[in-house]
């Protein structure tokens, strides 16, 4: 292809939703909306797991690990994302670019092996009652949380290396509103063959195998719940799972359907809303379903608001 690759640009264009400019001006007041409700709703949530002493417990541990993840990641997109939508310069540096994907990457590789995590401590919660303070002991809860953290970014950087080394065509132009690995992909002016292997065995370590152990681990849950008598303390088993279920659901889900799907411009265009949806919106919901299905954090945020814990239980 004559002229048309360089190996280092000075920038890119998002191309995002450049072609519905209608549809910009409302996900511009929605995104806006939805960050702000994020921010407040996870820091929140970190905030009483670490003053509350109540609520010091493994849960709630990796409960705030995911609220700083969900900060750090929708700050690695939004701030570019509403600037490109507010007016016509959809461009983003080489640099900025870079970083964008190493973080990105980073952390939603680090948040599939955390929900891995969260499943594992719900199924020793459940299924091993009397054990569950032995086997799940501090340092364990540290070193778990380590692995996800350090595991994540080592997968972002073989990847964001792999995907800056290729030549990239002159027009820069990525057909997304963020510099996610599938869009650059598509702008290579070589064979990506290779690339494109080296992503499906790293969605199989990050997503697949991931999905497939919280799957067992709920598996083996629902199996012990359901040996329960008391129709109480099976609705209360529930409880405590139902929301990272939820959160499960809502993550992978949208994940899949990005990653896993035919190459086509009605499934890009479709894969930019659930783009939108895993990097958005699910953040924001994470703090609503854990406090709304949660009596303990609805309890140490009546506490830190200052008003009476006791108030509405009736």
């Amino acid at each position: 292809m004559k002229g048309t690759n360089f190996s280092n640009p000075t920038g890119f264009i998002l191309l995002g939703f450049s072609d519905q400019p209608q549809v910009e001006m409302i996900l511009l007041l929605v995104v806006s909306i939805v960050y702000v409700l994020t921010l407040v709703g996870n820091t929140a949530i970190i905030l009483v797991s670490y003053l509350d002493p109540k609520l010091h417990k493994p849960m709630y541990f990796f409960l705030s690990n995911l609220s700083f993840l969900d900060l750090c990641f929708t700050t690695s997109i939004v701030p570019q994302m509403l600037w490109n939508l507010k007016g016509s310069e959809k461009t983003i540096s080489y640099t900025g670019c870079v970083i964008q994907l190493y973080v990105a990457l980073g952390l939603g590789s680090t948040e599939c092996i955390l929900l891995t995590v969260m499943a594992y401590d719900r199924f020793n919660a459940i299924c091993r009652p009397l054990h569950y303070s032995v086997i799940m002991h501090w340092k364990l809860l540290q070193r778990l949380a380590a692995v996800a953290w350090i595991s994540g970014f080592v997968e972002s950087t073989v990847q964001t290396i792999l995907v800056f080394q290729l030549p990239l065509c002159s027009h820069h132009r990525v057909d997304d509103f963020m510099c996610e690995e599938p869009a650059l992909i598509k702008i290579a002016c070589v064979n990506t063959t290779f690339l494109e292997n080296e992503l499906s065995i790293a969605i199989v370590l990050y997503v697949v195998i991931p999905l497939g152990l919280i799957l067992v681990s709920y598996g083996c849950i629902a199996r012990s719940v359901l040996r329960i008598k008391s129709s109480k303390g099976r609705r209360k088993a529930f409880g405590t799972c139902g929301s990272h279920l939820l959160v499960v659901v809502l993550f992978f889900g949208t994940i899949i359907s990005v990653y896993i799907q035919p190459k086509s411009k009605y499934t890009q265009n479709h894969s930019k809303f659930l783009t939108l949806f895993y990097t958005v919106v699910t953040p924001s919901l994470n703090p609503l379903i854990y406090t709304l299905r949660n009596k303990e954090v609805k309890w140490a945020l009546r506490q830190l608001l200052g008003r009476d814990p006791h108030q509405g239980e009736m």
